[in-house]
């Protein structure tokens, strides 16, 4: 799981937006806001070691499939003009590590992973040619994939999924048409091919894919929709200079979005206000966050798909990742250590099946594309 991750100088994947830092706030503001500031903050939070990266370094995709299997995926060496290049790491259940690319003619970022196994999963980005590249890991090396329209204009591949019975799903563009490919699975044969695109011809492509534990697949973005061999288009207002983040289906009347949204207008470098909403099966809702200036980076449901955990980027805070956990009626607030650097950025956030309450959180201890960045992780259990 992922996501993601869609905030230039957060994670590159949409423009024009940028952060500021506190110290461009009032004086009067900060201290306003600092009153307003949750204290129960987590223990169980704790910084993991991450191997070290060439200076404007980030992690903004993970995926866990144990304890003892994870990946995490990002770049390296970026700057505001130029693509990084990519960076994959692995974790044995001892200590995160690099995993080889250098025999790949793939070169550019990562910005997504999914995993079934140790020796099953799936990692896509974009090239120094700005083509969307899949690569697969077979247990021991990633190598590049081949897929319908590799490398042709029309052809996104925005995030990647894969449901309980290890069928991945990559969600994007293809014919310059928004929709979904499926992966090699059950009953799928060996080969990628895509769904039936969606029925719009004007949908924007979708940003990330998420597959419900009774094996549902939802797009979303700035569309929202579910595929079961025909697709439902869930209605939704798309706010202006805002995006998606998260998505966590729990019932078809029971939706819950996260992200962001600038809005209209404000001076330059205005921090973004969080986008929390909940569908209803007739309508959108706001929800009720702990914090409202900053990023919602993702959330994800427990092992039932019930609401579980998010990941958040508090602008009164930022050296320490903001977490909120669903209690059963309300979401509740945690908090991680406190950042060496200048923030704690978390890009993405995964639970780790076969544990009663582990997760990994991914990212960066800087919300700016340039350096000294360096890569962020965090763990919970």
């Amino acid at each position: 799981m992922r996501r993601r991750h869609f905030i230039s100088g957060l994670t590159g994947t949409a423009a024009g937006v940028g952060l500021a830092a506190a110290s461009t706030t009032t004086a009067a503001a900060a201290t306003a806001a600092a009153l307003q500031r949750p204290t129960n903050a987590a223990e169980t939070w704790r910084e993991v070691p991450a191997p070290p990266g060439e200076e404007a370094a980030r992690l903004v995709g993970v995926a866990a499939a144990g304890p003892a299997i994870a990946f995490a995926v990002g770049d390296e060496g970026r700057s505001r003009s130029t693509r990084g290049r990519p960076l994959a790491l692995a974790w044995n259940g001892t200590a995160w590590s690099r995993t080889d690319l250098t025999h790949l003619d793939y070169t550019g970022a990562l910005r997504a992973v999914a995993n079934s196994s140790a020796d099953a999963a799936w990692a896509l980005g974009t090239n120094t040619d700005g083509n969307d590249q899949l690569l697969a890991w077979d247990g021991e090396t990633w190598q590049e994939v081949n897929f319908p329209g590799r490398g042709e204009p029309g052809t996104r591949l925005t995030d990647v999924a894969v449901g309980g019975d290890g069928q991945a799903w990559v969600s994007g563009r293809h014919g310059d048409r928004a929709g979904l490919m499926r992966g090699p699975g059950p009953g799928n044969g060996p080969a990628w091919r895509w769904c039936r695109p969606l029925p719009d011809e004007a949908t924007p492509t979708p940003y990330g894919v998420h597959v419900t534990p009774c094996g549902e697949v939802w797009v979303y973005g700035d569309v929202i929709a579910r595929w079961d061999g025909a697709w439902t288009v869930i209605p939704r207002h798309v706010g202006i200079r805002s995006g998606v983040t998260g998505l966590l289906p729990v019932a078809h009347d029971d939706i819950w979005l996260t992200g962001y949204a600038y809005g209209p207008g404000g001076p330059p470098g205005k921090p973004p206000g969080v986008t929390f909403q909940r569908w209803d099966g007739g309508e959108w809702t706001r929800g009720e966050s702990p914090f409202t200036v900053g990023v919602l980076s993702g959330i994800i449901g427990d092992a039932q798909g019930r609401p579980d955990l998010i990941a958040g980027w508090d602008f009164w805070d930022q050296k320490r990742t903001h977490y909120l956990r669903w209690n059963g009626s309300d979401w509740t607030s945690e908090r991680g250590p406190e950042a060496t650097g200048s923030t704690s950025l978390m890009n993405a956030i995964t639970a780790i099946p076969g544990t009663a309450s582990g997760y990994w959180a991914v990212g960066a201890n800087s919300t700016y594309s340039s350096p000294p960045a360096q890569l962020r992780v965090e763990r919970h259990g």
